[in-house]
């Protein structure tokens, strides 16, 4: 942990840059030993990681406990609360996921394409490294295992920049990370941590640690995401907020709706996967409106309306304009009636953050509709939005969700964090 220490030193010391930059050199180094680590270094390296976050279970969530109080003091919200928390089933979840990414296909080496010309240059097109991935990250200490493990298993190197929320939670799963790198044999600065909260080290990074740095993946709120889309220097996985849409169809079958309303909004409201406003069909309000209403405030959900809304439960306050374009991240959610699945897709490319969006009906000929029309990272067809999760497409975990339309879009695990290459095979052609 020295580079904890020199990194620390340095930030007393006003030579945080100088310091960081060393970090980025070395991440480029480690880059460059990754890109053709075997898949079974690469595995190890996960596995026993994965055995030390089980085994040092107990100081990592004495860690957490530090940072929840210093939390608690600073009154974060209890959205924020809930997803900086930890107990023995999320440590146990975060084990478990980078087992599975060790389990995964190796993404490097992976062969695209292959086509002969009629030259007999044989050209292949093959999946590489990305390089050094900058993440920046709030609240989550789980982030710390996820993406170092998919930037590992993907032959990267990541810098770890996680939010002052979760210094200690974060040191300590970073710790059980290093532990498998040394058992596998592979360069510790493959994942490096910035163990400092001093918010320069943000800036920093985003200008690139003197080219070092190869691509960020911001992971956090609004502010976070426009700062990093702001003053990146280096190109940037977007992932802005998730204003998520369920539109409830004429042809939805009440039961799944409600099943699929609650637990969409009321799983993990902490979560960007998180239902933030249903959509309801003019020509079903009459007979899913309510019973969808009730469910959603029998379950402690606070629903905020528009005029028919509100006629159909007295319960229901008024929505303003505001609420539309909220990620409320909480036990709140915004509810508009409207015409049809014109109304909704309407409604959704006018307030939506093309990031996961919902239809609940049987008639397949709209449900096709609604996938192919509406313009979002993940478009669901009768199932909960909270499916919006890297682990549950089978990726193992996520970075987090891009939201752009370059590169990768959707969860992004190692797949997304490969690029490409061409690979030209002649037997001595030259170009007339």
């Amino acid at each position: 942990m020295d580079s904890v220490r020199s990194v620390e030193a340095a930030s007393s010391s006003g030579d945080l840059d100088a310091v960081l930059r060393d970090l980025g050199s070395a991440a480029r180094a480690a880059q460059r030993v990754m890109a053709t680590a075997s898949s079974d270094a690469k595995a190890l390296a996960l596995r026993v990681a994965a055995d030390a976050l089980r085994q040092q279970a107990d100081a990592l969530l004495a860690a957490n406990a530090l940072d929840l109080a210093e939390g608690c003091r600073k009154g974060l919200s209890a959205a924020a609360t809930d997803r900086l928390h930890l107990d023995q089933g999320r440590v146990g979840m975060m084990a478990s996921s980078l087992e599975e990414i060790a389990g995964l296909p190796d993404p490097v080496g992976r062969l695209l394409a292959r086509f002969e010309r009629p030259n007999g240059l044989v050209i292949e097109r093959v999946a590489t490294p990305l390089g050094v991935i900058g993440v920046i990250y709030e609240s989550r200490p789980n982030v710390t295992a996820d993406a170092g493990a998919l930037c590992l298993k993907a032959g990267n190197a990541a810098i770890l920049r996680g939010g002052s929320e979760s210094f200690h939670s974060t040191r300590a799963i970073y710790a059980c990370l290093l532990q498998g790198l040394r058992a596998a044999g592979l360069p510790e600065a493959a994942i490096s941590l910035v163990p400092t909260r001093d918010r320069a080290a943000v800036g920093a990074m985003l200008a690139g640690l003197g080219g070092a740095i190869d691509v960020i993946v911001p992971r956090g709120g609004r502010a976070l995401v426009e700062r990093v889309e702001r003053e990146a220097r280096v190109p940037v996985f977007a992932h802005l907020e998730g204003l998520v849409h369920i539109f409830v169809d004429r042809a939805a079958d009440l039961g799944k709706a409600l099943a699929i309303v609650v637990n969409s909004k009321m799983r993990r409201t902490g979560v960007c996967g998180a239902a933030e406003t249903l959509l309801v069909d003019a020509a079903c309000a009459g007979t899913h409106l309510k019973p969808l209403l009730a469910a959603l405030l029998a379950a402690g959900c606070t629903v905020r309306g528009d005029a028919a809304t509100q006629a159909a439960d007295a319960r229901v306050t008024p929505a303003t304009e505001a609420d539309w374009r909220t990620e409320y991240l909480d036990r709140i959610l915004a509810c508009r009636v409207v015409d049809g699945l014109e109304g909704a897709i309407d409604h959704i490319g006018t307030f939506g953050s093309h990031h996961t969006d919902c239809i609940v009906t049987e008639d397949e000929a709209t449900a096709e509709a609604f996938l192919a029309r509406v313009d979002s990272a993940i478009v669901v067809h009768n199932a909960s939005t909270q499916f919006a999760d890297g682990g549950e497409f089978g990726f193992g975990g996520e970075i987090g969700i891009a939201t752009g339309r370059l590169h990768a879009r959707g969860p992004v695990g190692v797949e997304q964090l490969t690029s490409f290459n061409y690979r030209v095979r002649g037997s001595g052609q030259i170009r007339p």
